[in-house]
């Protein structure tokens, strides 16, 4: 798999991992930790060397099984984890942008990561409660302290985007990005390459729904797409019309998948780009990568962009956490 030269500094492979559906999203009952380091240390085989996750993943729980597995890789693989979001009593997520919890989250990380620095720390949600420049300035101090190698941001606006890069350089900016869900590249994909900043797409296969293979029924109780609104059973039956205009692609492309194209589909967007598709199936990981040998035609391309609006489109800047509804943060007193 070839290198992704995101910034001077920064290049990982071309398709990274995203792992929090190995522990958190989509239910605790089918989670297997034997069977997600089996994916993990075959990804690694496969030329992957760029593993995301989050200490609210879990939570906990997926910092810890990359830590405990990815440990013989340290020298080949760079982990960016995410801080900046806690868990509530009721299962949503608070932000927690205070530079002492943030000080506090990556000293954690670090233990649970096995590691001494992180690759790419990223903050996973701005709190609109602490003063951005206190926020980045607190994780700037991290990187000058060697705790962290690189700074990122998922899901920040355009104006926010300026005011964290003024305070210290990005390296990226995570957001999702799909042929059902486009937005970012109005403005955030336009911002990253006017400041030389790498992309990180998560959820390229829009959450499994590219793929074909997922209807309503599918969908469990404790599954955090319940609470998108492209996943409720009308909109997902309008969306078809996108699975259909996928599936018409993949035709012209003998041996391809859907979810091979949509994958395609991000990795056109650009070299700067690189998708981080998440599975805990081995067979899924190696479609997934096999993705990265499929070439797009220029009428692909055209036909994919024009395809129709997802219903239930939520707002490019919505205020979410993979998928789940996301409270800001409550009184420092209940917060924990």
């Amino acid at each position: 798999m070839w290198e992704t030269k995101l910034t001077d500094d920064f290049s990982v492979s071309a398709l990274g991992l995203g792992c929090s559906s190995m522990s958190h999203g989509y239910g605790p009952g089918d989670r297997d930790d034997k069977e997600s380091a089996g994916v993990l240390h075959r990804a690694v085989e496969l030329g992957i060397n760029l593993f995301d996750t989050a200490d609210v993943y879990g939570p906990f729980a997926n910092e810890e099984l990359l830590g405990r597995t990815l440990e013989p890789y340290r020298g080949q693989v760079r982990i960016a984890t995410k801080c900046g979001l806690v868990t509530r009593p009721d299962g949503r997520f608070a932000r927690d942008g205070r530079p002492e919890h943030l000080r506090a989250a990556c000293e954690a990380s670090l233990r649970r990561l096995r590691t001494e620095a992180i690759d790419l720390y990223q903050l996973h949600r701005v709190d609109p409660e602490v003063p951005l420049a206190e926020t980045w300035g607190a994780l700037g101090e991290l990187v000058t302290e060697g705790k962290v190698r690189t700074l990122g941001i998922s899901h920040a606006t355009k104006d926010e985007l300026d005011q964290i890069h003024a305070v210290f350089p990005l390296t990226t900016v995570q957001y999702e990005l799909s042929v059902w869900a486009p937005q970012a590249r109005r403005e955030i994909l336009p911002w990253c390459r006017a400041n030389g900043v790498g992309f990180l797409a998560f959820a390229p296969i829009g959450r499994g729904f590219l793929s074909g293979r997922l209807s309503h029924d599918h969908l469990f109780p404790g599954d955090s797409r319940t609470r998108d609104p492209r996943f409720h059973s009308d909109a997902m039956r309008a969306n078809e019309a996108i699975v259909e205009g996928v599936r018409a692609v993949c035709a012209r492309h003998e041996g391809s998948t859907p979810s091979q194209v949509a994958i395609a589909w991000v990795l056109a967007q650009g070299s700067d780009v690189v998708p981080i598709p998440g599975t805990r199936h081995l067979h899924w990981l190696e479609e997934n990568v096999a993705a990265t040998g499929l070439r797009l035609t220029d009428r692909d391309l055209a036909e994919l962009d024009g395809l129709p609006t997802a219903s239930g489109e939520m707002r490019w800047d919505s205020v979410r956490a993979d998928g789940a509804d996301q409270a800001v943060r409550p009184h420092p007193a209940t917060d924990r």
